[in-house]
């Protein structure tokens, strides 16, 4: 059986949702292809622990969803999507009873940290000032196709030359330092170290502050926001937005390949022996590797491109676990009690230690955890007087986290919750484990537990990402587009490498076609060695 359309996206994650929308907004007639049987990549919820308890499968809370202007701009809540949020967006619980807990308002979360720091409230209050001033070009900047021309010449206009240098310092520096010059308190540091970590960049590491500092403000900003009834339901508002502008789904149907023909994409082929055809592009929502080697094949790929594959980094591994507790969490500290999202394991030297077990492949005697509350953020995902909770967190790609490595590892994590919160254990009914392989098995894009794509470091980073180029979704097949979080401006929840892909696809078949193509086959032949 044969198909025919204008456009394939191969992949239906929320960067695969994005792309569709908007090919269907601009009229196209577009297929979206997904081997699960439900839409939503890693945005996905049920029931695992027990009926009633619903845990969100892999990301949860969503602050770059509820800042992104391209999320922003699809109007999902005309589409049934409602969001909630915890009282606070966000703690950090030490074992030693104290707790750094970032506030809804950021005059509350100043206090706090006034009280342990004379002078780290004012500077806080600061930073946020700051980020106000920078923060819609900011984010514009981070979220288009490279070059970013207008939103940098924005972001000079508001900040200077001066104001500018400032902030790609802080782009490059490691969240340690950063933390140590603004601040003298270890609350502070805390919070933005426990966000670096989101990524898989040590907080000594360049680039770290950055991410410490984007992930900090905008929980303070927006909050860390969660889907009311579950993380699925956010795919599922997507979904619908992409059927109301004309979107084909076909779910349950891998991409096996993607056929291409005299250097341009002219179809995909399903597992099921079938094959639809594109007469304007494919946009593939999947890690790099798995596009050039799985689907494009490496006969056809330059020599060049199979030695940056070969140079390509993936993140670290992942390890979740997902509870029904029978009562809320008993933390020692009382404000962590509102917080949504907790980090919990490691004080601030603990994170150094933690990033070196992972840089030398060694399992984390004292994992840091990211903890979430979910009931507490919002009510509907468990039975009144209860809380669906669960935790990650990173560990080596180089271990095998199968049989009694893996129940080691949990033991640890419970450990570490348990030491912040006594009696943790006893509240616990159901718990449902995911191991790196798990992840994968579940969703193909998370390859060995990787749920960003790719490492955040700065070496595949920008035009670096995913391998040296041009940091732009266009490939060396023409007709061909990279959607997935492999490509800039990485992982999370944003829909922006969607939103480029389509972008330059759409481009590449308006009044700028010729010109781009031709462009478009002299910078690939020239960056990939091709003939």
């Amino acid at each position: 059986m044969s198909a025919q359309a204008d456009a394939v996206v191969v992949g239906a994650g929320p960067n695969g949702l994005v792309a569709a929308i908007a090919l269907g907004d601009a009229g196209w007639d577009v297929v979206v292809v997904e081997a699960n049987d439900e839409v939503g990549g890693a945005v996905r919820s049920a029931e695992v622990t027990r009926p009633g308890f619903v845990t969100d499968l892999f990301s949860a809370f969503y602050p770059l969803a509820a800042a992104s202007p391209v999320i922003r701009g699809l109007h999902l809540e005309e589409h049934g999507l409602r969001w909630r949020s915890a009282p606070h967006p966000l703690a950090h619980a030490l074992d030693d009873g104290r707790a750094a807990v970032l506030r809804s308002r950021v005059d509350d979360t100043a206090a706090g940290l006034e009280a342990s720091a004379p002078g780290d409230g004012q500077a806080w209050i600061e930073m946020f000032e700051h980020w106000q001033r920078v923060r819609d070009p900011l984010l514009d900047a981070l979220f288009t196709p490279l070059p970013p021309v207008t939103s940098t010449a924005r972001l000079l206009s508001r900040l200077g030359a001066a104001g500018t240098l400032d902030l790609a310092r802080l782009a490059v520096s490691p969240v340690r330092r950063m933390a140590r010059e603004r601040f003298s308190g270890d609350l502070p540091a805390l919070l933005l170290t426990g966000n670096a970590m989101h990524s898989d960049i040590s907080p000594d590491g360049a680039g770290s502050a950055l991410f410490g500092w984007l992930l900090a403000m905008l929980a303070q900003d927006v909050g860390f926001p969660v889907p009311a009834g579950g993380a699925g339901e956010l795919a599922a508002a997507m979904r619908e937005r992409a059927e109301h502008v004309g979107v084909q789904f076909r779910t349950g149907s891998p991409v096996v390949g993607i056929d291409v023909s005299r250097g341009r994409a002219v179809g995909v082929r399903l597992g099921d022996g079938s094959r639809v055809g594109v007469r304007r592009a494919v946009l593939a929502d999947v890690p790099a590797p798995s596009l050039y080697r799985d689907l494009v094949g490496e006969a056809l790929l330059p020599a060049r491109l199979r030695a940056d594959l070969d140079r390509f980094q993936w993140d670290s591994a992942t390890i979740k676990l997902n509870w029904a507790l029978d009562r809320p969490v008993p933390w020692a500290n009382e404000g962590v009690r509102g917080a949504g999202t907790v980090h919990l394991g490691v004080d601030v030297d603990g994170f150094v230690d933690f990033a070196a077990d992972l840089a030398v492949g060694r399992a984390p005697a004292r994992p840091f955890l990211l903890f979430g509350q979910m009931t507490v953020s919002d009510p509907s995902r468990s039975p009144a007087g209860t809380e669906s909770a669960w935790a990650y967190s990173h560990v080596p790609r180089e271990i095998d986290w199968s049989g009694a490595t893996l129940e080691q590892q949990v033991e640890r994590m419970e450990s570490s919750v348990e030491r912040v919160a006594p009696g943790f254990r006893d509240l616990v009914s159901a718990r449902y484990v995911q191991s790196p392989s798990d992840l994968e098995r579940v969703d193909r894009s998370l390859v060995g537990g990787a749920i960003n794509a790719g490492t955040s470091g700065l070496h595949q980073q920008l035009v670096f990402r995913p391998t040296p180029g041009l940091g732009r979704p266009e490939t060396f097949v023409s007709g061909l587009y990279l959607a997935g979080a492999s490509a800039h401006p990485g992982g999370g929840v944003h829909g922006a490498c969607g939103w480029n892909a389509a972008r330059a696809a759409l481009w590449g078949h308006g009044r700028g076609c010729t010109v781009k193509r031709v462009l478009n086959k002299t910078v690939w032949s020239r960056l990939l060695r091709m003939p």
